[in-house]
């Protein structure tokens, strides 16, 4: 797409580009970081508070199966893990609510 500009001159001489700038094609790295921006979790709120709440369901089911696998991590980075299955056994009816609400509106509004 040319958006009403012309073409890029370049130069006869030695086969050097003219210094003049012109709007050119977007190159395929561009095009890359597009579409990766669109798919990320992070840029996209809803994306991210579905990723947060799936963490928090899959460390409660885990700990439920194997609580020894988290109760030995309780700081540091795998830490987290812990909080978050803490965060789905002490907060369960409003994490179910969460989770069909969220269902309901990736089913439903997408």
């Amino acid at each position: 797409m040319w958006l009403g500009l012309r073409r890029p001159h370049y130069g006869i001489h030695l086969g050097i580009q003219s210094p003049r700038i012109y709007l050119q094609y977007p190159t395929s790295i561009t095009l890359i970081a597009r579409k990766a921006a669109k798919k990320s979790a992070i840029f996209n709120f809803q994306s991210l508070l579905t990723v947060i709440l799936l963490l928090i369901c899959t460390c409660a089911y885990i700990r439920s199966l194997a609580p020894s696998l988290l109760d030995r991590n309780k700081t540091g980075l795998l830490g987290i893990f812990w909080k978050c299955a803490r965060i789905g056994e002490r907060k369960s009816p409003y994490v179910a609510v969460c989770c069909i609400v969220m269902a309901f509106s990736i089913l439903f509004m997408q």
